[in-house]
């Protein structure tokens, strides 16, 4: 009957989720709002594109996607808008349309990175994937225009995980053809595949991965070796190739036109740059390296950089750098910049926050440190940020034991007629003590001779010895002393005159 009944709470449960998170909606979220005003003629991560005629660039800012000539436009036409959040514009191969990701609410009322494509004048907004667990990103268009490739996320049990190549008809969600055709396999749970790219021909697809050792993602990895690849897979016979490697790695793979090369980035010692690869030859070529820093070191879900396309010459190529739209020559690696100014405005959510006070004068403290009840049980000694206090038992008040701000203290312990008290003391310049508190008279003496580490001291059931441990410091705390554990009488440190002068006497600390 129980387990019936935790059944039936949990179908409750879920089918509750399950009705609010359809009932959300990505372009209205609950909450207040406001709008920000925005004026700008720079961006952060732009996608660019340019249309098969040559006449227009299209790209993203901030969410939406706009459209302008390629000479540039001091008013660039917005094709998407609304709170959901645009990216990645990929004409197609006839102009007529543009796919690109939104984490907009599909159909089945769930939002996510999925894909979607578009009209240049803003019309005919179509769902192509419906994905609500692996959510896709990084749109590009097969040959004939009839397909798309994005690349397919795959979380892992640590962070951001990896990807697959997965294809899909552009009728998507309304032809019933969400479902899509994997056609790489993630390597393993955590190492990048990204960045797809059809070749001209159609008979192959261009995509970077991480190539780094084992099977485990690494921070910091060393970009003047070889982290990210560009690959090769045959369509036809499924055979996949290192097409780009080397140092500095390869990513981003963009055919020219007449297919005979590859456009990518590569790390160049600490500056990224544009390069040019050969198909016949495989020579590779620096053009321009002045782009803005790649993510190879990193996770790049969205692309390792951020995607540009070849002039309908082959001539230039139009990217994203240093935030400005660029067109940089093939030959010289010259550039020049392509001008937009963007006069709009977005909607924001105000952010939810809890106020939280800083620095009070009075706090409560959570979190008690070596709780120690007295011999005869009328009282509580505890450690609460770095100082000893006692309590009467059961509904005293607590009062600092001492009232020295030299030091902290800690590890309290009793003797056994409960008239003293025992504990250790740390200061960051003169390191620590082992001392004894008299708790009649709230006056304490030193036991130690040697300044160093000390930790959990106790009485003797005699009470004329202490035992403590010896620490020998830590990654923060200096090495001071040997560690271990040792006796030492409980008489205080004294002083005696020798011809005028003060000596100290005090027991050997062995």
């Amino acid at each position: 009957m129980h387990r019936q009944l935790i059944s039936l709470l949990c179908t409750l449960l879920l089918a509750q989720a399950q009705e609010e998170a359809s009932t959300w909606n990505v372009d209205e979220p609950p909450g207040p709002k406001r709008v920000q005003i925005i004026d700008v003629d720079e961006g952060t991560w732009i996608s660019v594109d340019i249309s098969p005629d040559g006449k227009t660039v299209v790209f993203d800012l901030l969410g939406n996607l706009y459209l302008m000539p390629i000479a540039g436009s001091a008013n660039p036409s917005k094709i998407t808008s609304g709170m959901a959040w645009d990216m990645q514009p990929r004409f197609s191969p006839d102009g007529k349309t543009i796919a690109f990701t939104s984490d907009r609410t599909g159909k089945a009322g769930h939002g996510g990175n999925n894909l979607w494509t578009i009209q240049p004048d803003g019309n005919g907004l179509t769902q192509v994937t419906d994905e609500d667990t692996h959510l896709v990103n990084g749109p590009t268009w097969s040959m004939d225009g009839d397909y798309l490739v994005a690349r397919k996320h795959f979380t892992s049990r640590r962070s951001l995980g990896a990807g697959e190549m997965w294809m899909y008809h552009r009728s998507g969600v309304e032809g019933d053809a969400a479902g899509g055709v994997q056609l790489t396999k993630k390597p393993n749970e955590q190492k990048d595949v990204n960045e797809p790219a059809f070749s001209r021909d159609g008979k192959f697809l261009y995509y970077s991965q991480d190539s780094t050792p084992g099977d485990t993602f690494e921070y910091d990895k060393d970009s003047n070796k070889q982290i990210y690849v560009i690959k090769r897979l045959d369509l036809e016979t499924g055979e996949t190739i290192n097409l780009i490697s080397g140092p500095g790695g390869a990513c981003r793979p963009t055919p020219s036109h007449d297919g005979k090369q590859i456009a990518f980035v590569r790390r160049v010692g600490a500056k990224t740059g544009l390069h040019v690869f050969d198909l016949a030859s495989g020579a590779i070529r620096l053009v321009n390296d002045q782009l803005e820093r790649d993510m190879q070191e990193a996770w790049a879900i969205h692309g390792v950089y951020p995607a540009f396309a070849w002039t309908p010459d082959d001539q230039s190529i139009v990217l994203w750098a240093r935030g400005k739209i660029r067109k940089i020559a093939i030959a010289d690696g010259s550039e020049s910049v392509i001008p937009f100014r963007i006069q709009d405005e977005r909607q924001v959510v105000e952010a939810l926050r809890t106020p939280v006070k800083v620095a009070e004068d009075t706090f409560s403290t959570r979190m008690l440190r070596w709780v120690r009840v007295s011999p005869n049980g009328r009282q509580v000694v505890f450690q609460a940020l770095g100082y000893l206090y006692v309590r009467d038992l059961p509904n005293g008040s607590p009062q600092r034991l001492t009232s020295q701000n030299d030091h902290f203290e800690f590890c309290p312990n009793f003797s056994r007629d409960g008239k003293e008290l025992v504990y250790t003391t740390w200061n960051d310049k003169t390191l620590g003590q082992c001392r004894i508190l008299d708790l009649s008279t709230k006056q304490s003496r030193v036991i130690t001779s040697q300044p160093g580490h000390y930790l959990d001291p106790v009485f003797s059931p005699d009470g004329q010895t202490i035992v403590f441990r010896k620490a020998g410091g830590g990654l923060l705390a200096l090495p001071s002393m040997v560690p271990g554990s040792w006796p030492l009488p409980r008489q205080p440190v004294r002083w005696r005159s020798r011809a005028g002068k003060q000596t100290r006497e005090t027991p050997a600390v062995r």
